[in-house]
């Protein structure tokens, strides 16, 4: 397995752990359909949130949420509105970013709350 694949899973692992202990329910991880992935799928309350998770081993490249590019947004939408569709749902939602540095130690987590918006500023 690739490194930046080790480096992925790792992350979406502290990711995991981190939400659980914020009180999240963890619906799914590394939820698929056709060519649509969202890494960790969550319920706080009752507002379902997608998350997606960047992790990297340092900051020299800049920070991992600034890896969330728009077209990586549209299919995260795309996708949950698979998943809601598919699984009934009438839930608030939000897109949250949850950025990983392992150079810290321990590992620094910042979590975004709505870090990613369906709506383009202008």
């Amino acid at each position: 397995m690739a490194t930046h694949n080790q480096i992925g899973q790792k992350g979406e692992a502290l990711a995991v752990e981190y939400l659980k202990r914020k009180g999240y329910q963890i619906l799914h991880t590394n939820w698929r359909f056709e060519k649509y992935e969202i890494d960790i799928i969550a319920r706080i309350g009752n507002d379902i949130v997608f998350v997606e998770v960047k992790t990297r081993s340092g900051s020299s490249h800049g920070f991992p949420e600034q890896a969330v590019t728009q077209k990586k947004a549209e299919t995260l939408f795309a996708g949950a509105e698979i998943y809601v569709e598919e699984h009934g749902l009438e839930n608030e939602i939000r897109f949250d970013i949850i950025s990983i540095l392992l150079n810290q130690n321990p590992p620094d987590i910042y979590h975004i709350e709505d870090g990613i918006s369906p709506f383009p500023l202008m």
